[in-house]
């Protein structure tokens, strides 16, 4: 018989835990992200940052300091942060204190 994946028990002598591989965080430092410029709905200019592998709440903490920061609206969305304008070079100088390794790419 193949070993099954179990999903869901009831049974509390069943323990998941042990089954269950636990994602370690990756230091900030390890971690390279890029920021690149695409263009959305209706031609406006958004600033991407791709790479971050963080959780969540992380992402979302960092999204509203870049926001902040630029003094703009922004967004997260598959694991991306969404910066509304060309602030490439400000995003990478907020991450850079941050201790992420920021690459500029693209236009």
């Amino acid at each position: 018989m193949a070993k099954s994946k179990l999903i869901y028990s009831t049974d509390p002598s069943i323990s998941l835990i042990d089954d269950i591989e636990r994602v370690n965080p990756v230091e900030a430092s390890q971690q390279r992200v890029r920021i690149h410029l695409d263009r959305k709905g209706g031609g406006k200019i958004v600033s991407v940052v791709k790479g971050l592998q963080e959780s969540t709440e992380i992402m979302n903490s960092l999204a509203k300091m870049l926001k902040k920061g630029c003094g703009v609206g922004g967004a997260v969305k598959n694991s991306e942060i969404l910066i509304q304008g060309n602030h490439r070079e400000k995003i990478r100088n907020l991450l850079s204190i941050k201790g992420y390794v920021v690459k500029l790419s693209g236009g």
